[in-house]
């Protein structure tokens, strides 16, 4: 019975791909390659949508050579989003479990446009390593909402 209450219900609206980018000339194919990293998040009120946007660049010699950046966006049921809304502070609090996993989500989505986009070339041999969410997001996201009227 405990499991149906922490239940979240949302969908997967919407993938866009915010930015992509292959930089032949600074790649030097045996040379050591980074991973950077960063998430953004953001979100309709009105639309009850969280949107989760990765993006990951692979650096040679502090220049990228391949940048992605892929945004998912998550349709939240109504039950769900009372729940994330705190009315006396005008917040929306999303639980650092569930925005884990549309993280989660996220970033498997962009390891596929990344597969897509780079088929058949050179660089589709570089795959997003498995990151550990929990280093990702470390607490609850919290957005402020502004400008909301209650419709009586």
């Amino acid at each position: 019975m405990t499991e149906e209450k922490n239940k979240i219900g949302f969908a997967l609206k919407k993938i866009t791909t915010e930015q992509f980018a292959i930089i032949e000339s600074s790649y030097k194919e045996g040379d050591l390659v980074d991973l950077k990293a960063g998430l953004r998040f953001g979100m309709n009120y009105e639309n009850k949508i969280i949107s989760v946007i990765f993006s990951t660049s692979l650096i040679q010699e502090k220049s990228p050579f391949l940048l992605i950046e892929v945004g998912c966006h998550f349709n939240i049921t109504a039950e769900a989003w009372g729940s994330f809304y705190n009315e006396s502070k005008t917040e929306l609090v999303v639980p650092k479990g569930f925005i884990g996993h549309l993280v989660m989500l996220t970033i498997g989505t962009t390891r596929g446009v990344l597969h897509s986009k780079t088929e058949n070339t050179p660089f589709n041999s570089f795959l997003l390593p498995t990151l550990n969410v929990n280093e990702l997001v470390k607490k609850d996201v919290v957005f402020k909402v502004e400008g909301i009227e209650e419709k009586g």
